[in-house]
């Protein structure tokens, strides 16, 4: 057995830090609801018929078995509901995103008859309007080889196309005026998911594997398309003040594109490989979320009473105000050690900034604004850097499985089969702790020093 990075990992103490004690809390209430509260209850009812297999799987291996069966489900109607609830609030919002990405259509395409100024100067409309051909022309050959029909993959193709730049327009804006927190990706995703299943049911694609590939394709497609909206914004946005010039960067954000598309594709593939992409150690609640729907819908086998269950669940929070139905939705889908963990970094960041606040009154009024910025960016920083030096190691282990170098082999047994010894599981709290040390302490220390 090779090392793997645990659901409860330092890069969630990082996420848990980043969002905030009182978001981190919303999604570990959505952990409490569904293995604490729904997850007994489940098992109750179903005692009779576990007392004979108890003996052969253990509590826990059915208890996860039980969970995926029954109270995830609850949690993907959940997650349906607060995205287009997400939607719902936003529409004025969305609805301006796409008539100012038709208004950019329009002023593009007369700008070029025009002289125009160095910084309004944007790539050639008519370059544009080709490369989006030819990119159109290039996913109905990959959607063929999905559907497997010329007139799926045309559809399919159609479909990406249209949700691709109406959403790309709305990603683009939200992000543009409000910032990238604003994204509602997983509601675009989940949108555009249920049209191109219910068009491949039309296509008379139901119940074929065919039909769940082609799907989840296009709506990968339109996930990746808002996401890079949004990024792609936010550099524009950077590179407009600074005084740029708008077709040169988006020459470079293309190409970025490109290059990002060809190499980290490759690490997806050691992560999958070796940990396995959407299990404990690599959870993903919305890529979950996606399969279950697609294959629920294009197959027919979703269970449609637990996912109403929980869309009338995830109605119930809207209707008494509850902050972010959608999060808690994703509380109850993610593993409950991963909930905790994000739990216990907001934590780390609530004691941080009670600490700061008593540091800062000591002050000088006249540096206390100083002093908060201090806090808050070394304390991002640390967090990030977690995040994303967890990302790194991931990889690197990924490439060691793949390359089949055992460190077992190499430095003796580093795990017990089936089970983790309590010497590991003190280290781990150990680790925990060293963690939590540095992420309050260093950003204090930050926050006291002079200009």
């Amino acid at each position: 057995m090779f090392l793997q990075s645990p659901s409860s990992s330092p890069a969630f103490l990082g996420v848990g830090y980043i969002i905030g004690f009182r978001l981190a809390s919303i999604t570990f209430s959505g952990g409490i609801f569904g293995w604490l509260f729904l997850m007994p209850i489940v098992l109750f009812l179903m005692s009779n018929d576990l007392s004979t297999v108890v003996g052969s799987f253990g509590w826990m291996t059915i208890a996860k078995a039980a969970y995926n069966a029954t109270v995830k489900p609850v949690a993907v109607g959940g997650m349906l509901v607060g995205a287009f609830y997400t939607l719902f609030k936003m529409r004025n919002s969305l609805f301006a995103g796409v008539r100012k990405g038709i208004a950019d259509i329009a002023a593009a395409k007369a700008g070029e008859s025009s002289e125009t100024s160095r910084i309004d100067k944007d790539a050639p409309f008519g370059i544009v309007i080709i490369a989006i051909l030819v990119l159109v022309v290039c996913m109905v050959i990959l959607y063929k080889w999905f559907a497997g029909a010329w007139g799926s993959a045309l559809l399919a193709a159609v479909v990406m196309a249209i949700a691709g730049f109406m959403f790309a327009a709305v990603a683009g804006y939200l992000v543009g005026i409000i910032g990238s927190s604003s994204n509602p990706i997983s509601g675009l995703t989940l949108s555009t998911l249920l049209i191109a299943a219910l068009l491949m049911l039309v296509a008379g694609l139901g119940g074929k594997k065919e039909g769940i590939a082609a799907t989840l394709a296009v709506a990968s497609v339109v996930c990746v398309v808002a996401g890079v909206a949004g990024d792609m914004m936010q550099d524009w946005k950077v590179g407009h003040i600074l005084g740029a010039t708008p077709y040169r960067m988006q020459i470079g954000g293309g190409i970025g594109v490109v290059a990002a598309a060809l190499v980290l594709v490759l690490p997806i593939m050691w992560l999958h490989q070796a940990n396995g992409i959407g299990t404990d150690a690599l959870p993903a609640p919305q890529a979950g979320l996606m399969a279950m729907m697609s294959k629920g819908i294009i197959s027919g086998d979703m269970a449609w009473p637990l996912v109403v269950a929980g869309m009338f669940f995830a109605v119930a929070l809207i209707l008494i105000e509850s902050p972010s139905p959608m999060l808690i939705a994703v509380g109850m889908y993610l593993p409950f050690t991963t909930t905790f963990a994000i739990f216990v970094g907001g934590i780390i960041k609530y004691a941080t900034e009670k600490m700061g606040e008593k540091e800062i009154e000591k002050e000088p009024e006249e540096r206390h604004e100083e002093m908060k910025s201090r806090l808050e960016s070394f304390g991002l920083l640390i967090a990030s850097g977690l995040v994303a030096g967890e990302a790194l190691v991931g990889i690197l282990l990924a490439i060691l499985v793949v390359s089949n170098i055992k460190l077992n082999a190499m430095f003796g047994n580093l795990t017990a089969e089936g089970k983790t010894p309590e010497g590991y599981a003190i280290l781990g709290f150990l680790v925990f702790a060293i963690l939590a040390f540095v992420m309050i302490y260093y950003p204090l220390k930050a926050m006291k020093k002079q200009n």
